[in-house]
């Protein structure tokens, strides 16, 4: 079940309690938010549907919460359903739903984490004068759109995006080096305009966000070549409690952060699950190792969290963070995809090439909107 499907369920929920009389008074909303769970939450995805219904129902958000978890929990769909709080529904979703997530962005392509949150709004953006302004304009158009909203740019008094200047001109970088110069770092940081995002090192984030890109398109090519496709069907879900619940952040919470492949080595400073270049051959992964598969499910659920994020608070440093996080996951989970030796590939190796796949959409999509090329070589 993907979250768009969970919001179905959740509005099918309110409207099945409606009409047995349960929630007298109550005007079934048009939508229904489903969002990660915040501090003190449980399970995959929380709502504050209940919250929103306690007036119209003239009862305590709490009571409502326990009529409607009754009728969330008998979908199919979900695991469980758990009351927190003032009266937040916290949803565990059942096995296949880290499936659905995959299929889903295969099926959206680069579309996958596009939303309603802006529907008919205009956001205006005045700019100064100013490289970096403008490109992080010009940006954000994309990102704004994204969430079905319109972004107008305009030179003019007052200015109401002002993004720190760049010390000199990015221009000597190239096109897409540049732009990422100007986007990765936070509006209120000063950029670092340097030959460092031309380097092709573990140290540059571009570089591992565009590697990993086509890393993921390279899988792909060899797979094909041992004459199997990918096929999300044999996800497992990650390991430890609360699922994806404890990767995936919450509104103004830290980036994801990736679980770190045991099965490779790091040196300080080296991002979580890439490889050092002296590392040792790794050996077969243990069959119930699911830790890199749950840290790319996370960065992929998490997606469509950061690009409502990037575009409510005008902030395209929050897309392209996050595509370093997914960037790092791929890095750390690539060497599980394919057989080693004479293996042969099994369910596990189509569904890892799945959820590979999926990856490289969500790089592609991210990086077509922060306006780089995702090469399909490096």
């Amino acid at each position: 079940m993907t979250p768009v499907e969970l919001s179905r369920t959740v509005l099918c929920a309110v409207r099945r309690a409606v009409d047995v009389g349960e929630l007298d008074g109550v005007s079934v909303p048009g939508s229904a938010a489903v969002t990660p769970p915040g501090p003190g939450g449980c399970g995959d995805y929380a709502t504050n549907i209940a919250l929103r219904l306690a007036g119209q129902a003239r009862r305590p958000a709490p009571e409502v919460a326990e009529i409607l978890r009754a009728h969330i929990a008998a979908d199919p769909g979900v695991a469980d359903v758990t009351v927190t709080g003032p009266g937040f529904l916290n949803i565990t979703l059942a096995g296949g739903a880290f499936a659905d997530l995959v299929e889903e962005v295969l099926e959206r392509g680069p579309r996958y984490g596009y939303g309603d949150t802006l529907a008919g709004q205009v956001v205006e953006l005045r700019v100064p004068y100013d490289t970096r302004a403008e490109v992080v304009a010009d940006t954000l158009v994309r990102i704004v759109a994204t969430q079905g909203g319109r972004a107008e740019v305009r030179h003019a008094e007052p200015v109401n995006l002002r993004p720190v200047p760049a010390p000199e001109d990015p221009a000597p970088l190239g096109h897409d080096a540049a732009r990422w110069a100007l986007l990765h770092p936070a509006p209120h940081d000063r950029p670092r305009i340097s030959a460092d995002h031309l380097l092709q090192r573990e140290s540059n984030p571009l570089f591992r966000v565009r590697y990993a890109h086509a890393r993921t398109r390279a899988l792909r090519r060899n797979a094909a070549t041992l004459g199997y496709t990918g096929a999300p069907r044999g996800l497992r879900l990650p390991d430890g409690p609360g699922g994806l619940a404890a990767l995936v952040p919450h509104e103004g919470g830290p980036p994801v952060r990736p679980v770190e492949d045991p099965r490779t080595r790091r040196d300080p400073g080296v991002p979580g699950g890439t490889r050092r270049a002296d590392a040792s051959p790794r050996t077969p992964a243990a069959p119930s190792d699911t830790s890199g598969e749950a840290g790319l499910l996370a960065a992929l659920a998490g997606y469509p969290h950061a690009l409502r994020l990037a575009a409510r608070h005008r902030a395209p440093d929050r897309l392209a963070r996050h595509l370093v996080v997914t960037a790092d996951a791929v890095l750390g989970f690539q060497h599980v995809v394919l057989p080693l030796g004479d293996e042969k590939p099994s369910a596990a190796h189509r569904a890892r090439l799945a959820l590979a796949e999926a990856a490289g959409a969500v790089l592609a999509g991210g990086l077509s909107l922060l306006g780089i090329s995702a090469p399909e070589h490096l």
